[in-house]
């Protein structure tokens, strides 16, 4: 399974799964079809699947179109999105199951950003492989998505989910936020030595118009406030330490910064 990022809108990101053995291919977060179907024309794949994280239109924006051109894709989504997602006709919950052509997808229930958001982890089958993470808009590189339907303990659940997976593991994100997040991280974790180098490589790579994403586990649980609610230093700096308080008042800094 080959991962390919595909620029969208203004910030986003869809994520296009290729199969080459089958020239088979699945999209993750359609946010609009052009990029999509310019793409699979030059490999000439044909798409079977779209995996979406949460109902906001630019996730799903070009889920219709898509399904004219290809009407045998199937749709999935979160069991609580019923209705919300054009096309939906998979509704997942949390340990479900998913394929993609030799690949097996584990379903995490993460809401917080919104109440039925779900994230997609394919875990490595074999040692050359890394597992790869689609968790639309719940973790960024740098940062968490905002609380709009759910809770601060929603999140923090839903975060601890994610935090639990091998640090190698590549988070596949659906927005390029990076810089301003870790703008907003070094404010409040600033004696922080690997976010100091990140920031730098960081504003290099955008100077450049380079992505950033995909990141890691491994480094947001290094330099990323919203994987460190628990951190003795980040508490000490909200005043706070209880973990769901910590969160949330790095959050609300967060909304206001």
């Amino acid at each position: 399974m080959q991962v390919e990022r595909l620029a969208a809108l203004s910030d986003n990101y869809i994520f296009l799964l290729h199969d080459p053995t089958r020239n088979i291919a699945a999209v993750v977060d359609p946010a609009e079809a052009g990029p999509v179907l310019k793409r699979l024309a030059e490999l000439n794949a044909e798409l079977v699947t779209i995996f979406n994280t949460h109902h906001h239109s630019d996730h799903v924006g070009g889920n219709r179109q898509l399904l004219e051109k290809f009407p045998e894709v199937t749709v999935y989504g979160g069991s609580e999105d019923r209705g919300r997602i054009p096309g939906q006709q998979v509704f997942l919950s949390q340990g479900d199951r998913v394929k993609f052509g030799a690949r097996s997808g584990e379903v995490f229930f993460v809401p917080g950003h919104t109440k039925a958001h779900i994230a997609y982890y394919f875990p490595p089958e074999t040692e050359d492989q890394i597992g790869e993470l689609f968790c639309g808009d719940t973790l960024f590189a740098g940062g968490c998505g905002r609380l709009f339907e759910g809770t601060p303990q929603q999140m923090v659940n839903s975060l601890t989910k994610l935090r639990s997976l091998p640090d190698h593991t590549r988070v596949w994100c659906a927005h390029e936020y990076t810089l301003k997040n870790l703008k907003f991280a070094l404010t409040v974790d600033e004696k922080n030595s690997d976010l100091k180098n990140r920031f730098e490589q960081v504003k290099m790579a955008r100077s450049r118009d380079e992505a950033t994403v995909p990141s890691t586990i491994g480094l947001e649980k290094l330099t990323n406030p919203f994987f460190r609610w628990d951190d003795p230093a980040l508490q000490s700096r909200v005043k706070s330490q209880d973990p769901v308080q910590s969160f949330a008042r790095l959050r609300g800094m967060k909304d206001q910064f």
